[in-house]
């Protein structure tokens, strides 16, 4: 994610103005959950200063540092002392669709499962490839998660949020780092539990996810939101929306961000206090008081 990486984490990096992980709190919320627990790490500081204590998102936030980056199984971890109930886990880094969280709490307690995985049927190879895949047995519960899988066998995607009983710690503790990527992975840590007889089942809620991974992920989240909203344009300071807007279409304005006229933006997502120069002429592009970033996104769909 260079250039953005140098001063802000992915987690916090905006989508339709606002960071990624207020998108997640947000989300949780409509499940009932209120008491949050955020693993940082690199720029950590950043994160704690947007997000602070989560009181004006009406969330209570509290803050574990990570001391090393060994993993997801390792980041969850350091929750062991502070987790005393089953507890729904999203990674940070990825933008989720759905409006069905509370099926995976209705399955956690109906199946009487420890785990229940957020899953998707997806038929881009290459997308499986970047998350894990799911393999169910007849009667439909998880029998193996492959993490990263180059041989595709099935369609069956898990993506990033998950819903643990408090077996998972245990399970941790006997996950051993993989020769893969020298990591703890909580794929591991996942067949630990269905080895020892566990019942881990998932749950098809997610209409879209997507990994920030390039720059390009990030302007086609964006755009795919702008997209679903029916805007032209979206801008974050309600003032802002009088500017003239000719020659700018699909774009996504932050904060206190000066247009000097004429320009040509199109598909196009402009960070806070960023100034456009009379004449410029971008497309597909994402513009940071600092940078300008050409990406290759294909239309959203």
């Amino acid at each position: 994610m260079f250039p953005f990486t140098s001063r802000c984490p992915k987690p916090i990096l905006p989508i339709m103005g606002k960071p990624l992980l207020q998108h997640q709190i947000e989300m949780m919320k409509t499940v009932g959950i209120r008491k949050i627990f955020v693993v940082i790490g690199y720029l950590g500081y950043e994160v704690v200063r947007t997000l602070g204590s989560g009181s004006e998102l009406g969330a209570d936030i509290e803050y574990i540092e990570q001391d090393e980056a060994l993993g997801i199984a390792h980041a969850v971890g350091t929750l062991e002392d502070r987790v005393h109930n089953p507890f729904l886990l999203c990674l940070g880094d990825i933008f989720f669709v759905t409006d069905k969280l509370q099926t995976m709490l209705d399955y956690f307690v109906k199946e009487e499962a420890k785990a229940v995985l957020a899953s998707k049927i997806e038929d881009r190879h290459e997308m499986i490839r970047r998350n894990f895949a799911i393999i169910e047995g007849k009667d439909g519960f998880v029998r193996r998660v492959i993490e990263k899988p180059r041989y595709i066998q099935t369609r069956l995607k898990g993506c990033g949020i998950y819903l643990f009983g408090l077996e998972i710690f245990d399970a941790i503790r006997r996950t051993p780092r993989t020769a893969m990527r020298d990591e703890y992975e909580i794929t591991e840590s996942i067949q630990i539990m269905i080895n020892d007889g566990h019942p881990v089942t998932h749950a098809q809620i997610i209409e879209e996810d997507l990994n920030l991974t390039v720059p390009e992920d990030l302007l086609y989240i964006n755009l795919f939101e702008l997209k679903k909203s029916g805007m032209t344009n979206f801008f974050l300071e309600e003032k802002s929306s009088s500017m003239d807007q000719k020659g700018i279409s699909n774009c996504v304005i932050g904060k206190g961000v000066s247009i000097h006229q004429p320009v040509s933006l199109q598909n196009c997502v402009i960070f806070n206090d960023a100034v456009i120069a009379e004449g410029t002429k971008l497309s597909n592009a994402i513009i940071t008081p600092d940078n300008v970033i050409q990406c290759n996104v294909q239309e959203t769909e």
